[in-house]
This record gives C-alpha cells, structure tokens and sequence, in this order.
C-alpha cells in the first residue's frame, strides 16, 4: 500500500491504495518503533471496522511504503508496544 493522502482533522486519516489499486481510508492511530523499524497503527474508517491494522513503513528512493505485516509474532509484538505507549489514551480488552 501507497500513502496518498494525510488529512489533519478531528481525526487523522490516512488513504491509502491496496494492491488493486482501490483507496481505502484509515484512521491513524499512532507510530510505533520496534526492532529498527517503523510501524502505523491504524484502523478502518468503515463503521463495521474493529480490528486495527499495523503496517510496516518502508522508504524505496523518496517515497514511503507500507507493508501488511504476515508474521502473526511480529503483529502481537508491536500491537503489544503499541498499547503500553498508548495504555492512557485507549481502554484495552484482553
């Protein structure tokens, strides 16, 4: 997926492009660092959305880049980052 677009409202929303060329708009939730790399944590603006999604950033030449993360180890590990950085901002349920 491609960063298009990065709205500041009253929240921010990211749209980005898939694979087949579709934007899908997301609310970014926040940034994470973990093991060297950069992550968004996001959710989809749809109002059936619940899961959060978090994608690698990647920078080719100038333009950045996110990737779906498929080690399911990786996912828990920066989700679980995410929600100690965040523990005051989001109720969490285990």
């Amino acid at each position: 997926m491609s960063e298009k677009e990065l709205e500041n409202e009253e929240m921010d929303v990211v749209v980005l492009t898939d694979d087949e060329g579709n934007d899908v708009e997301f609310e970014w939730l926040d940034t994470v660092e973990y093991n060297g790399n950069q992550y968004i944590v996001v959710i989809p603006t749809d109002d059936d959305a619940e899961d959060v999604v978090i994608l690698r950033m990647e920078k080719n030449d100038e333009e950045e880049t996110f990737v779906g993360l498929e080690d399911e180890k990786e996912v828990n590990e920066v989700f679980d980052v995410f929600k100690e950085k965040n523990k005051e901002n989001y109720e969490f349920i285990d």
